[in-house]
């Protein structure tokens, strides 16, 4: 049976992280979209521990549960068997299973959808704490205090007050306004995804190097389509053991020299002019009025 839409999740080694992720997916906290619409399918990628689908489906959301037996270090195949077993004409990639989402994210990539026949649909990415979590960690920011800040924030009651607990992630380190290297709530056609083959399996490196960036940009690049921006909504980073985001060592030359070897090129962020769209709050209002000063700074 086709759905309007698919969202393919995966996952290593994230028995704490997943649960919030797929709960702020699901369909008691999705504003204006039903549970019928849309299904959730999480790929394990070899996780240690195997995660519990019983779990993951007690907020009512379609939850399909598949475990890669020749799981690499690389999340780049475990993707593209999830888009593989997608049902949606829509279908949204989290590369990174640590990232919850805000309320308003799948009812906004469907609307967005018919805003232009090849859409690529992005929203900005945070991180859970003060600061980007390569550098709070360093203060002490862990899981422990992580969790702290999520029971005292009750996000589960509004999870747009996730931004009250959160900075800019380093790929949108510059805001709404100005150019994303990278999504990690990426919307795009079935069609659309098949005419990028999905990910690139090149990427082999550890957490994928570069591969989100690279399908971000070449999606940008494909004919005719339009990026879109969900203006107001975002993920947000759970502390992990992540190869990239949580290491305090920048992993960029390593992932650079992959990327280049197979693209021919250094990197380059996508120089687009998006569509914006977006219902916009008191919780992000700070992060809107920063990201318009940025912008002014950035062209002026």
């Amino acid at each position: 049976m086709a759905l309007a839409l698919s969202v393919v999740v995966v996952a290593y080694n994230m028995g704490r992280e997943i649960p919030r992720t797929v709960q702020s997916l699901s369909p008691g906290l999705q504003r204006g979209i039903a549970a019928e619409d849309y299904e959730i399918i999480v790929v394990d990628n070899g996780s240690s521990e195997p995660l519990d689908l019983d779990q993951l489906r007690q907020w009512g959301a379609q939850v399909r549960l598949e475990t890669m037996d020749d799981a690499t270090v690389s999340p780049v195949p475990a993707v593209n068997h999830g888009l593989r077993l997608a049902r949606g004409e829509l279908c949204g990639v989290l590369v990174d299973g640590a990232r919850m989402v805000t309320p308003g994210l799948l009812a906004l990539a469907r609307v967005a959808r018919g805003l232009h026949e090849r859409p690529v649909i992005a929203t900005v990415g945070f991180h859970l704490g003060p600061d980007h979590q390569s550098r709070s960690v360093l203060r002490g920011y862990n899981q422990t205090v992580e969790d702290r800040l999520l029971r005292e924030t009750d996000w589960q009651a509004d999870p747009y007050r996730l931004f009250r607990i959160s900075a800019f992630a380093g790929s949108s380190h510059r805001g709404w306004f100005v150019p994303m290297s990278e999504s990690n709530a990426l919307f795009l056609t079935r069609d659309m995804w098949r005419a990028l083959d999905g990910y690139d399996a090149g990427f082999t490196s550890p957490g994928g190097g570069l591969a989100n960036l690279d399908v971000y940009a070449r999606a940008c690049a494909l004919p005719d389509s339009q990026a879109v921006v969900l203006l107001g909504e975002g993920t947000f980073h759970q502390i992990h053991a992540g190869v990239s985001s949580n290491s305090p060592e920048s992993k960029w030359p390593q992932y650079h020299e992959e990327y280049q070897h197979l693209r021919g090129h250094p990197y380059r962020v996508p120089a687009v002019e998006p569509i914006y769209l977006g219902r916009l709050n008191r919780e992000v209002m700070p992060f809107i009025a920063w990201s318009a000063q940025t912008y002014l700074k950035t062209t002026g």
